[in-house]
C-alpha cells in the first residue's frame, strides 16, 4: 500500500525572490517538472540527484511546507498540506534543518517532540529515554541544543522526528553532518522503522550510503525523475551519471517514463 506519493507535481520559484523584485515577470525557475514517485509501507526509497535537482523541493511538498503549483502530494492517503491531526501524528520529517529548540536540553527537546506528536503523557519520559539512547545522545542528555555539534544536533532532530514510530517518514540528507558512527545509527534506525512497516523517503547525493539503506533508488534531474535503480546492481555511480547525461541531452531512458 502506498504511503507517500507525489503525482505529477510541478513548482516554480521566482528567479528574483527579493520583495522589491516580485513584480517582475518571466523570471520563474522551474524546480519540479511533473515529478511523480511513490513509497509503499515497509519500503525505503532514496532520491538522489545533483545539487539543484529538486530533491528538497519535492520533500518540502510532501512535508506540507509548500503547496505545489500543480499535481498532488499525499501522505497516508491525505493531502500533505492539510493533514488531519490523526494522520499528522503518524508522520515524521526532517526537511531543510532539524526541528530543535536551542534553549532546551537534549532530553527536553525529545520530551517536547513526543508531546507534539501526540504521544500519551504517561509515555513521554520512556520514549525520550529510548530515543536518546537509540541515537547515541545519552552523554549530552542535559546539554542545551545550542551547545551541540552540528552532527549531534542532526541526530537530535532525527530522534524527535521518529520518537513516535511514524508510519511515514521523510528525511532530507539525514547523514550529511554525521560521523561514521552516526551514519550507522541512522541507517539502522531507518531500516528498523521500515521493518515495522513504515514508508521512508530519503534524499541524498551520497550514492554509496543510499545503496546500503534503500530498497529502490530514484534519480532526479532538473525537477523530474530520470531513472530508477536497484541498489544491489553494479556500478551505481556510472548508471546515475549516464541517466543525468541522457536527460541533459533530452534523451531520457525508457525506465524514466511514468511513475517511479
Amino acid at each position: 500500500m502506498t504511503a507517500l506519493r507525489l503525482d505529477s507535481v510541478s513548482h516554480s520559484f521566482l528567479a528574483h525572490p527579493a520583495p522589491w523584485a516580485r513584480h517582475r515577470t518571466g523570471g520563474a525557475r522551474l524546480a519540479l517538472d511533473a515529478l511523480s514517485l511513490h513509497v509503499d509501507h515497509g519500503e525505503v526509497v532514496a532520491m538522489i540527484g545533483l545539487n539543484g535537482a529538486g530533491k528538497t523541493t519535492a520533500l518540502r511538498a510532501l512535508a506540507g511546507r509548500l503547496r505545489p503549483d500543480s499535481g498532488t502530494a499525499e501522505i497516508l492517503g491525505h493531502e500533505a498540506a492539510d493533514l488531519p491531526r490523526s494522520v499528522a501524528a503518524r508522520f515524521g520529517h526532517v526537511v531543510d534543518a532539524p526541528l530543535v529548540f536551542a534553549d532546551l536540553t537534549v532530553t527536553e527537546n525529545l520530551r517536547a517532540a513526543a508531546r507534539l506528536h501526540g504521544c500519551h503523557a504517561d509515555r513521554v519520559e520512556e520514549l525520550a529515554t529510548a530515543a536518546r539512547n537509540r541515537l547515541g545522545l545519552d552523554a549530552w542528555a542535559d546539554v542545551r541544543a545550542r551547545a551541540l555539534s552540528q552532527g549531534n544536533r542532526q541526530r537530535l532532530g532525527i530522534g524527535g522526528a521518529t520518537i513516535h514510530t511514524p508510519r511515514a517518514l521523510v528525511l532530507d540528507e539525514p547523514t550529511s553532518a554525521l560521523d561514521p558512527r552516526g551514519v550507522v545509527i541512522v541507517r539502522e534506525l531507518v531500516r528498523d522503522l521500515a521493518a515495522q512497516g513504515a514508508a521512508v523517503l530519503v534524499s541524498s547525493h551520497h550514492l554509496d550510503e543510499v545503496s546500503r539503506i534503500a530498497d529502490r533508488i530514484v534519480a532526479v534531474h532538473a525537477g523530474r525523475v530520470v531513472d530508477t535503480f536497484d541498489p544491489s546492481g553494479p556500478d551505481l555511480e556510472s548508471r546515475f551519471f549516464a541517466s543525468v547525461l541522457a536527460a541533459e541531452r533530452e534523451e531520457p531512458r525508457a525506465s524514466s517514463r511514468g511513475e517511479a
